[in-house]
């Protein structure tokens, strides 16, 4: 498989729905664009805006709030366990 440069960044909507938080990019960019997701603490309102390894996202999911930390950029939108290793959960359940 082929890994990105440790230095690369990826585009926060395709990410979101690499590690399959959304059903489709559309969706993703949609709510980039509406909620102020916040990467790092700070609000993001646009799905264009470019994460890398280590930035930690916050945004509501459903009646959760998920705080996740990235740890890998996608290749492309593999099946549900190769997308849980692009990020750690930080969130409290």
């Amino acid at each position: 498989m082929n890994e990105p440069p440790a230095d690369a960044a990826m585009r926060l909507d395709k990410w979101l729905w690499c590690a399959r938080f959304f059903k489709s990019r559309a969706m993703a960019a949609r709510y980039c664009a509406e909620t102020g997701l916040r990467v790092n603490g700070a609000p993001i309102l646009k799905p264009h805006y470019a994460i890398r390894p280590g930035d930690v996202l916050t945004f509501a999911l459903g009646s959760h709030i998920r705080v996740v930390r990235v740890v890998a950029l996608a290749c492309r939108r593999g099946p549900a366990p190769e997308a849980r290793g692009l990020y750690d959960d930080l969130s409290s359940t």
